[in-house]
């Protein structure tokens, strides 16, 4: 049953004594979930209430008191915004209402975040930064889910499993997410604490800075990509990669350079997971609304190709044609849809696949270098092709010589040889 914010505020006098309304407004939260209320008493202090409306949301507020009160001095200073602290709550039945202080700031909407421009989107991506820092022992002891990359990636093929099963999903959408989902590269980071409901909604803002932060009922150790996912429907890109760039720089080389890539992968494949969810309360009307949003995503996608959601995007060449065509072709789509980041910060924070590239050439040229004299020997006695310009010496004389040798003419090289050879 649906609360007013008038029966909300009622509710909230009981959960804190001595608060005496003499405003409220219903305030906007997850519709299905929570009926949510903005009171303000006569001393013109300000309260929020979070009234669950079945057992499940009941839980996660279960679960938001447990990861509040495990979070110790020491965390909390840590973070450069407030937390949310419980006043009161008041049982009915077996739900249990939850009546906070109101924290500084508003809450903004997402066009008003990116209006803001770079001053917020600097703030917010050390915001996601810093809590993405939180310990992990801050999570575990308070009973909440701890996540690793393997148990996250196996859970969303289950649920890849179960979405398809349906019928319901274009085919072009499953084959998209299944291979984005069966790229172990993408899947290579560390768990850290994440928000887990992480969206403008949760956020307290005021003067281009962020003030609070509320919603912890989603708290757990898992993928930090989905924190970031409600920025890939941003339509002004420039902000998210803005955003991205100001919490890679904050946390350094612990920051996952495919972050964004699962990112997008999450946004996309929450349309299933609704639709899972929808068939599941046999709401015909939520169906069609999933069943409509999937079809519209499958044809901007056969249009505009989508954002990169693999670290390669074509099925992978056999490892015995490794200079076949088909990589070539395969890599085509990647730079005609590059990723929406900033590149450079990705790159630098990824050396190991290039290391593992280069590693080889780096080999053979050091060898080159020890080899020097041999092989300046070996070219002034061969006579059939002239020394190649890649086994350059690098010093002293000895190596200089050798380094004349690789420029002679080849042409000169064999009209002398041809000399040699008559006289």
């Amino acid at each position: 049953m649906k609360r007013t914010a008038m029966e909300l505020a009622a509710i909230a006098t009981a959960a804190v004594p001595g608060l005496t309304p003499v405003g409220f407004a219903a305030l906007s939260d997850d519709a299905e979930d929570f009926d949510s209320a903005l009171i303000v008493d006569a001393l013109k202090h300000r309260w929020r209430v979070r009234s669950p409306r079945h057992d499940e949301a009941s839980m996660r507020l279960e679960a938001e008191l447990s990861a509040l009160r495990a979070f110790s001095a020491k965390v909390r200073a840590s973070l450069p915004f407030a937390l949310p602290a419980v006043a009161g709550t008041v049982r009915q039945g077996p739900l249990r209402t939850f009546v906070y202080k109101d924290m500084p700031g508003h809450v903004p909407t997402l066009d008003e975040l990116v209006d803001e421009g770079s001053n917020l989107a600097k703030a917010l991506g050390q915001c996601m930064a810093s809590i993405h820092q939180i310990p992990d022992e801050s999570v575990e002891v308070a009973g909440l889910p701890t996540y690793s990359a393997d148990e996250i990636r196996q859970r969303k093929l289950n649920e890849l499993d179960t979405a398809a099963a349906t019928g319901k999903v274009p085919s072009r959408l499953l084959r998209r997410w299944e291979h984005a989902m069966e790229d172990v590269a993408l899947w290579r980071f560390n768990a850290a604490v994440v928000h887990g409901d992480f969206d403008e909604e949760q956020l307290q803002i005021s003067h281009s800075s962020i003030t609070a932060v509320k919603g912890w009922t989603d708290l757990h150790v898992g993928d930090p990509a989905d924190d970031f996912a409600w920025l890939s429907a941003i339509e002004d890109q420039s902000f998210s990669e803005r955003v991205f760039s100001a919490y890679v720089e904050a946390r350094g080389k612990s920051a996952d350079p495919h972050i964004m890539r699962r990112a997008a992968l999450a946004a996309e494949f929450a349309l299933a997971q609704w639709l899972v969810k929808s068939l599941d309360s046999k709401d015909a009307e939520r169906i069609a609304e999933a069943e409509e949003m999937l079809r519209e995503l499958d044809q901007n996608i056969a249009e505009y190709g989508g954002q990169p959601l693999s670290v390669v995007e074509a099925p992978r060449p056999l490892a015995t044609q490794p200079e076949a065509p088909a990589p070539q072709a395969a890599q085509k789509p990647v730079s005609i849809a590059a990723p929406s980041i900033n590149t450079e910060k990705v790159t630098a924070l990824a050396p190991e696949k290039p290391q593992s590239q280069s590693t080889p050439e780096k080999s053979a040229d050091h060898q080159d270098s020890a080899d020097q004299p041999a092989v300046a020997a070996k070219r002034e006695a061969d006579s059939e092709e002239p020394a190649s310009k890649d086994d350059e010496p690098k010093s002293d004389s000895a190596e200089s010589e050798a380094k004349l040798a690789t420029e002679t003419d080849p042409a000169a090289d064999k009209d002398q040889q041809a000399e040699e050879s008559t006289k």
